[in-house]
């Protein structure tokens, strides 16, 4: 039995006379109808004692950067594995980047254009971007300091040393001059700068040496600029050994390049060198409706990117003086974006040691298994995804279920099945050597139809996404890049099969998930995905594909939510059933799971729902504008935050219905982009066994026993220190699961 509130126009819920609530059957047939006051209209006056907490907005840009501190914290947490340390601080290192390529880079564009208007928070963007530099500048120096203090000791105890120039014994200091000579010199490009050479463009992230040298003859002295290549593994392993893993040594490569630049400038005097690395703004700007082809335009401004302004310099604390004035002045650089940090910099890197094959170092192996309704009985057959879809509804939770044996299995099922006539994808992300790719172009090969809607504006995967887009099309797939002036970021395939010999005809399978179709991802990031054969799903997904594809904008779905039209307008009208439901004194309640809460629209609902008394629990990996435990505005409020060995992705909207919850999933987060700019889909989970195991994750997510960080008013996040780890307990159902069956 579920309750089902009647809503407003563009939700996705069946809907009675008005007034009228309807109890129904898991067969959709009504058992009866009462009348209860269905639509919740808030009273203006509480709306208005909402909006009159004029800081109940956290703001987006610092909730972010206490984001990246949890990461931080992992790494100092000394119960997590040592490699697993030392990839969160690689993870540290890479998420401060993109934030400055893209948020802090924004926020300078506006300010120099002249549109710096107050955020949400209050703040403007000057003072947001003060308060960035302070708070980076101290966690960069925390990194620093853990990487120096903590870690590096920690892989001496284990046997694995990074260690510097000067630490190298004879012998090594031998092995590096013959790597030198033979594979590092020949890719080196020295740069001088003078009156004739003028200041070189340093590429963003690249990892650089300042050298100072001196003419012994004239007694003048010149700057030059070499680029430490990115073909070389960031820290050199200096022994046999080290491949093996026992007794790994391993150098910075900018140490051996700095230990031989008299190679570089033969007859000069090697005065100083010193490290460097400029953060530049990479985020892309495509006028789509200016542009009469869409892949050229983003081509060309993908070679734009590369000279984009520099938004950040770090440089090692040794760098002297004059050359730090030398790099600020040619670059433009202000003093505040100047980082000076101990050596050595570009975290990165420490991805490679992660990777040393040192597994009593790194979380326990973990393996996939094949969803129990997808492998009902034992058999060395592939599955057969199409028969267990009929049986009953998949809910997949990835990377605990397996997505070789599912998702990817469904599509190259459908590639190779003779009964499949059409196959319908969104691809936003997917992998280098992607199996679903390769699927779909053995799909077109055998005649079938097959339609891909292409996201090539997939922020730092648009050179990806343009070769596989081509790829696609030169096999005769049909490729769409979706509607002008929004991004296609819903998860969705369709596959339409003629079962006309089992008397069914034309019947849809459907997948709907919340992560992108990357087979190397889905092992890392947290996932749920539906595969169905509801035919009032397929029906909405046809149709939205047929939007996407054709003129139609169609905006009323039977059980979907759309993004830009329904996603935010659906989810307020749900958290106001739950504020009815509370009144009418029956159970209510609300859970959300996103990586992002920023939507000014959804938080003050939520806001609303708790001054009404509903509780509202928030699980958010990321950022969250909403601000918990204020008096008379969110006392009912709770936001936790888990990190772990996985990506916490999902995105879950779950309300408790008067007793009989629903939930929903799909792709979108409460952010404005998504809300507003991109082409979303959350679909209504069908089945009360699918409900019930998205509730008992959540139950287990929100429980006070849960190891999280709870966040505070002030915007702060402190860990509650609790005994049982999320992920590890659903690894163990897993493994508890395989074992018995």
């Amino acid at each position: 039995m579920s309750l089902e509130i009647v809503p407003g126009t563009g939700t996705s819920m069946s809907s009675g006379a008005s007034g009228t609530a309807r109890v129904e059957s898991s067969t959709g047939v009504p058992d009866e109808a009462y009348e209860v006051d269905a639509i919740y209209e808030p009273d203006p006056e509480l709306v208005a004692a909402v909006k009159g907490f004029e800081d109940r907005f956290l703001d987006r840009e610092l909730s972010w950067l206490r984001f990246n501190q949890r990461v931080l914290e992992l790494a100092e947490d000394e119960s997590q594995p040592l490699l697993e340390r030392a990839r969160f601080l690689a993870i540290f290192t890479s998420n401060l980047d993109e934030f400055f390529m893209v948020r802090v880079a924004g926020l300078k564009r506006r300010i120099v254009a002249g549109l710096a208007v107050r955020a949400a928070s209050g703040l403007m963007p000057r003072e947001v971007l003060e308060q960035i530099w302070t708070t980076t500048r101290e966690l960069s120096s925390r990194q620093a300091g853990l990487f120096r203090d903590q870690i590096v000791p920690a892989l001496v105890a284990h046997d694995i040393e990074l260690v510097r120039w000067d630490d190298l014994d004879r012998d090594e200091q031998k092995a590096c001059k013959r790597l030198f000579r033979d594979r590092i010199f020949p890719v080196l490009t020295p740069l001088a700068v003078d009156p004739a050479h003028p200041f070189p463009y340093i590429s963003g992230l690249s990892l650089n040496l300042a050298v100072v040298i001196r003419d012994p003859q004239s007694d003048k002295e010149h700057f030059a600029r070499v680029k430490v290549p990115q073909t070389f593994d960031r820290f050199i392993p200096l022994s046999a050994a080290a491949g093996a893993g026992k007794g790994a040594r391993f150098v910075p490569l900018e140490d051996v390049i700095s230990a031989h630049l008299k190679r570089l400038f033969p007859g000069m005097e090697v005065l100083e060198a010193h490290t460097f690395r400029v953060t530049r703004n990479e985020d892309l700007e495509v006028e789509e409706d200016d542009a009469e082809n869409l892949l050229a335009a983003l081509e060309k401004e993908l070679l734009r990117r590369r000279f984009g302004p520099p938004v950040r310099l770090e440089v090692e604390e040794s760098i002297s003086d004059a050359v730090l004035d030398l790099l600020v002045s040619e670059l433009g650089i202000s003093q505040e974006e100047v980082f000076r940090l101990p050596g050595p910099l570009d975290l990165r890197g420490l991805h490679g040691i992660a990777d040393l094959s040192r597994e009593e170092l790194k979380y326990p192996a973990f393996v996939p298994t094949t969803h129990q309704r997808l492998a009902e009985v034992e058999s060395s057959a592939p599955v057969d995804v199409f028969k267990a879809a009929r049986r009953h509804d998949v809910l997949l939770h990835h990377p605990y279920d397996s997505f070789a044996t599912s998702v990817q299995r469904f599509i190259e099922q459908a590639a190779a099945d003779p009964h499949v006539l059409a196959i319908k994808q969104t691809l936003y992300r997917t992998s280098g050597d992607s199996p679903i790719i390769d699927a779909l172009i053995d799909a077109a090969d055998a005649g079938k139809q097959v339609l891909v809607i292409v996201e090539i504006k997939a922020r730092f995967d648009e050179q990806a996404n343009i070769r596989w887009a081509r790829k696609l099309e030169q096999a005769g797939c049909h490729v769409v890049y979706g509607i002008v002036g929004l991004k296609t970021h819903c998860k969705l395939a369709l596959v339409v099969r003629d079962e006309g010999g089992s008397g069914h005809g034309i019947r849809r399978y459907t997948h709907i998930g919340t992560g992108n179709y990357n087979s190397k991802t889905a092992r890392m990031y947290e996932d749920l995905g539906l595969i169905t054969t509801d035919e009032a799903i397929g029906e909405d997904v046809a149709h939205l594909f047929n939007n996407l594809s054709g003129w139609s904008r169609n905006a009323s779905y039977e059980h979907l939510l759309v993004a830009p039209d329904s996603v935010r307008s659906g989810l307020v009208e749900q958290i106001h059933a739950e504020i009815a439901h509370h009144a009418a004194g029956r159970p209510s309640g609300v859970r959300l799971k996103a990586n992002s809460v920023v939507d000014e629209g959804i938080i003050d609902a939520l806001y609303l729902a708790s001054q009404e008394g509903v509780k509202v629990e928030l699980l958010v990996r990321g950022i969250c504008a909403l601000r918990p435990g204020v008096p008379g505005l969110s006392e009912n409020i709770t936001v936790r935050s888990i990190l772990g060995r996985f990506l916490e992705h999902s995105r879950v909207a779950w309300f408790e219905g008067g007793g009989e919850p629903t939930a929903w999933i799909g792709s979108a987060d409460m952010m404005h982009r998504n809300l507003d700019r991109r082409v979303e889909v959350l679909v209504r989970l069908p089945h009360p066994d699918s409900i019930a195991s998205v509730g008992a994750m959540l139950d287990t997510a929100f429980d006070d026993d849960t190891r999280a960080w709870v966040l505070g008013s002030d915007g702060s996040w402190a860990s509650n220190e609790g005994s049982v780890h999320l992920q590890e307990s659903l690894i163990e159902g897993q493994r508890r699961r395989r074992t018995t069956s």
